[in-house]
């Protein structure tokens, strides 16, 4: 009997896309330098970052590796292609074509025998909300549903995986709202979600994890708290003022004290972020005071995502 132990086999990764050292060149510009990331199976992940930064330039390299499920996306491009599913931020909709018509084709470009095509399309549709649908012409749809549809698309070969690019690009609040909760659905189904968007608001309620990129370069992955921890350095507050929000914001923007200020959308409520070292509400409230308003409300306010971005980075482009 030998002494040796059996060989263990190597440990089942828990990574849906990992790159290492990926790098993007168009001719001098580098849009993605040395990304080196990992996405967890069933995340929900949020790319961040300016226009330009490099969020949708991830799986094409010029040098470096990028996996998907294993599967180098150079060396074994087709099997790939069979695990993902990519919506970008506008694509093209046969508008004279009827819902059913339109995804029939699709489901045809990937293979699905015709047996199975119907009962396909009949179980996307239902899970994007569109099944009273069936009959109408794309072009006669809103633009939120035409967005579903094009997700009924991606969703006709059942990957594993999914790129969206800005899903929610152009949708009226509803719109959005049925968009995420989709989306949420889809994760509890078990599939791993890559969400490339600008509204930060969305990805923090939504998402589990969060990468954010800049200059073509990584300067975060992780939890969604886990970002708020490293990058929040300044003191946040929230307050309200009896009348006049404008006067409070004018005499707020002259203090040194203060970083921010501005009027969230609701319009009643002025959000403060402190410079950074400063703590102390109390200089908020003293600034207020003496310029003759009324205060109503302060309290501080915890950092969304929004807040920490603009914190943690500079706009910076290629």
């Amino acid at each position: 009997m030998s002494d040796e132990s059996p060989a263990l086999p190597p440990p089942i990764s828990n990574a849906a896309v990992e790159t290492f050292g990926l790098t993007r060149h168009y001719g001098t510009l580098t849009a993605l330098n040395q990304l080196d990331l990992t996405v967890n199976r069933g995340d929900l992940f949020g790319f961040i970052g300016s226009n330009g930064a490099g969020k949708t330039t991830t799986l094409t390299p010029s040098t470096g590796t990028a996996r998907v499920l294993g599967h180098d996306v150079v060396r074994e491009a087709n099997q790939v292609r069979r695990i993902l599913g990519y919506m970008p931020d506008f694509f093209g909709v046969y508008k004279d074509m009827e819902v059913t018509e339109y995804l029939d084709f699709f489901a045809a470009c990937y293979r699905i025998g015709a047996a199975k095509r119907e009962q396909t399309i009949s179980d996307v549709l239902e899970l994007v909300g569109l099944s009273e649908k069936k009959g109408s012409l794309i072009g006669a749809l809103s633009r939120g549903m035409q967005q579903r549809i094009g997700l009924a698309r991606v969703l006709v070969h059942d990957p594993e995986i999914l790129l969206l690019d800005e899903p929610a690009s152009g949708l009226d609040p509803r719109a959005r709202i049925e968009m995420m909760a989709i989306l949420q659905e889809l994760q509890r189904l078990g599939k791993t979600i890559l969400i490339s968007s600008h509204i930060l608001s969305e990805l923090q309620s939504l998402c589990n994890r969060v990468a954010i990129i800049e200059k073509g370069s990584l300067i975060y992955s992780g939890p969604v708290q886990g970002v708020q921890d490293q990058f929040a350095q300044k003191s946040g507050f929230r307050l309200r003022v009896t009348e006049n929000p404008q006067r409070a914001l004018e005499l707020l923007h002259e203090r040194p004290e203060i970083a921010e200020a501005e009027l969230e959308e609701e319009g009643d409520r002025i959000r403060v972020m402190l410079t950074e070292g400063q703590a102390n509400g109390g200089v908020i409230a003293e600034i207020i005071v003496n310029g003759g308003l009324q205060l109503t409300g302060l309290e501080e306010g915890e950092m969304d995502l929004e807040d920490v971005f603009l914190q943690g980075t500079r706009g910076e482009t290629q």
